[in-house]
């Protein structure tokens, strides 16, 4: 989650305080392009299967499957005259037979077997091989899929083990299955440099699992789905036919409740993804991979959940706490790795690889994969909250937690994130959506945020009076609440980091995890960088520009590692009647080279991005000179070995000149517009960039354990 562009602040008024109150408010309603290629022969005779292209043929009788009426029927008595079946992987040993129309075999709920364009689990078969021949089994209800006389049936497999084997022979004219193009032509970056370096770019700060957050409903579409794209890319049902029921969406992205989208997804796309659009899926396995292809090296997802918002909002699917949540999206991005790795032929097989270590990442470089590393932003994490000023939680809670999370493979925490908790203090959000954040912190802790002067320069983001705010914020509250007033000028959280919160920090450096100090209150960052320049500790990141930048000297100084908001490349302008020399987002461009001011000359320097996607922040809309000095298509990657064109999925061509990033695909697209952005900058910028990955991994190497 990140601090939002001046610009698309002022579009978003009332937009946060709008969409708390409204979930307290209705609280009481009920509620195309080719497929990798196949592996080659000799290869794994169940994994190897994926994409190819085979005709089933009944291993009793000879004869080869075709369609017949509403279903099929083993009678065909050559291949040729056989349906020539794309086995789509929807998992390791996993698939769905894809016919030439876009037909696929399915069992329909009872014994029967019918052909369907509709993508369901009732399409989805695991198979088996023995001895040459293959088993075939309804992945929902585990029957067996036999030859008989009337055509495919489902029958209980240890009845006819005979009628239910076949052999998969290679055919052609197949169809493609469906699926989101990478536009990327040339062998992704792999090996290192002489001395091991890794070169390429990280996202310090992204949330691929944010379809699980919140309930399960806030968030339209996944990064992946079994099924594929058409299931995976799907609007939100409570969305309608046009979008105007789709509150939420039209509250955050539009700053409106009366607002309208074409809900269809695939294959039209003709209103998400975008920018803008906050509730909507971008990070789809096929844009990472672009991603990948376009240089990322090190991504870091980090998974999230809210439970204020989770209880307050009125449609959910599954548990409000923290860490279930936690656990049901650390468990979503393995099932991710195993979908990939079915895509491309078998464990291991894939581009997408989770790790846990700085050696296991410097493999996956060598190999020229992307290296996934896991991380949490949370407000609640191990359930300590704090009420009262009394923590929820004891240092035996905290320690536990770390065991469990750090065996997950997490390595990067934010420890205080949106409301105060038993760790310490956090960042203010600003303005209008600071109101509806503050009365979150009340509905968790009981208190609105306490503010007074700072004790240097650095200040969290200024505040206004909740009583200043919108009715709909405050409806949000108990009657009777006493709302705060705040002063003028820079101010700053009362709350630092507790002595739970120190024990969180000495906890994370034994394990050797990487501390995050974004959305930590500025007492908080100070405390924390403290215990850890006493312990000469390198491991802690700013991962997304939710820090007072005069803190990025001590980070850098420790040996840590800058990674900023992947906004606007330029500064915003001013708009219409607003004074030229008021405070502005100043851009990328321009924090990057404030930030490289303050790098430290002891340790190796490179500079990363935070997108945050996914997690309710505006990604990168088009430069404002997009129009008379475009990013030019195709372009080739800072390494020289890819050539990027403009990225498309199903009938949508996304332009970063007219669409922004309004998907993760379009990352590359957003760096290679830094060099046109940079000016004369621009080598240096991108340099900066390309050896991110490997600061980020110098710094890990020297806490990991």
């Amino acid at each position: 989650m990140t601090l939002l562009a001046r610009r698309t602040r002022r579009r978003l008024v009332h937009a946060l305080s709008l969409s708390l109150a409204l979930a307290v408010a209705t609280a009481g309603i009920a509620a195309s392009a080719p497929s990798p290629a196949p592996v080659g022969p000799g290869d794994d005779p169940v994994f190897g299967l994926a994409n190819g292209c085979y005709a089933l043929e009944s291993e009793p009788t000879g004869q080869f499957v075709r369609r017949a009426d509403a279903g099929y029927r083993a009678d065909a008595p050559a291949v040729g005259d056989a349906e020539p079946l794309r086995m789509h992987a929807s998992q390791l040993g996993r698939f769905m037979f894809y016919g030439r129309g876009g037909d696929m075999i399915a069992g329909d709920g009872t014994q029967k077997v019918v052909s369907t364009r509709e993508a369901t689990p009732a399409t989805d078969w695991t198979l088996t091989h023995t001895d040459g021949t293959y088993a075939i089994t309804s992945t929902a209800n585990g029957n067996q899929l036999t030859a008989g006389p009337n055509g495919l049936a489902l029958s209980n497999p240890g009845v006819d083990p005979t009628g239910g084997r076949f052999t998969l022979v290679a055919t052609s004219g197949c169809a493609d299955f469906p699926d989101s193009e990478v536009n990327a032509t040339g062998a992704p970056l792999s090996g290192t440099g002489p001395n091991g370096e890794v070169r390429g770019f990280i996202d310090a700060h992204v949330h691929l699992d944010a379809n699980l957050f919140i309930g399960g409903q806030v968030h339209c579409g996944k990064p992946f789905d079994p099924q594929g794209i058409t299931v995976a890319l799907r609007d939100c049902p409570d969305h309608g036919s046009n979008g105007l029921p789709a509150l939420l969406e039209n509250v955050i992205s539009h700053g409106s409740p009366f607002e309208e989208h074409d809900t269809t997804g695939w294959p039209t796309f003709a209103d998400w993804p975008a920018h803008d659009s906050l509730t909507h899926e971008q990070t789809y396995y096929k844009w990472v991979e672009r991603a990948w292809r376009g240089g990322l090296r090190i991504f870091t997802n980090l998974l999230v959940n809210n439970r204020v918002l989770c209880d307050v909002y009125p449609i959910k699917n599954r548990s409000c706490n923290d860490m279930d949540t936690i656990r049901a999206e650390a468990t979503q991005v393995r099932e991710m790795q195993d979908y990939i790795d079915a895509q491309y032929g078998g464990p291991g097989r894939g581009w997408f690889r989770i790790v846990s270590s700085p050696e296991q990442v410097r493999k996956v470089a060598a190999e020229g994969k992307l290296a996934v590393t896991i991380g949490i932003e949370t407000s609640e994490p191990f359930g300590c909250k704090v009420v009262g000023d009394v923590p929820q939680c004891s240092e035996a809670d905290v320690d536990r937690g770390l065991d469990e999370v750090y065996a997950m493979g997490v390595r990067q925490m934010i420890v205080t994130h949106k409301f105060d908790n038993a760790f310490g203090g956090v960042r203010f959000d600003p303005a209008v959506q600071g109101v509806a954040v503050n009365v979150g912190n009340f509905l968790s802790t009981g208190r609105f945020w306490e503010a007074g002067p700072c004790t240097g320069a650095a200040h969290d983001n200024p505040l206004l009076s909740v009583g200043d705010g919108p009715a709909e914020a405050l409806s949000a509250l108990p009657p009777g609440v006493t709302t705060p007033v705040y002063p003028q000028g820079p101010l700053c959280n009362t709350r630092g980091l507790t002595a739970l919160g120190e024990h969180m920090i000495r906890g994370m450096m034994d394990r050797g995890m990487i501390v995050d100090i974004d959305h930590m209150s500025v007492r908080t960052a100070e405390d924390t960088l403290k215990i850890l320049e006493d312990a000469k500790y390198s491991g802690v990141v700013s991962s997304h520009s939710w820090s007072d930048p005069l803190l990025y000297q001590r980070v850098y100084a420790l040996g840590g590692f800058v990674a900023l908001y992947a906004s606007q490349l330029e500064p915003q302008k001013a708009e219409p009647g607003q004074d030229p020399k008021a405070d502005r987002e100043p851009g990328f461009v321009e924090a990057w080279r404030k930030a490289r001011k303050a790098r430290s000359d002891k340790y190796y320097f490179g500079f990363g991005y935070g997108a945050d996607t996914n997690g309710f922040g505006p990604q990168a809309a088009p430069r404002d000179s997009a129009a008379t000095e475009p990013l030019q298509y195709p372009y080739t990657t800072f390494d020289g070995g890819t050539v990027m064109d403009r990225q498309r999925t199903g009938q949508r061509v996304f332009d970063l000149n007219k669409d922004g990033v309004a998907q993760y695909g379009m990352i590359p697209d957003w760096i290679a517009d830094m060099k046109i952005a940079a000016g004369a900058d621009g080598d240096q910028l991108i340099e900066d960039m390309s050896r991110g990955a490997e600061a980020y991994l110098q710094m890990w190497e020297r806490v990991a354990k």
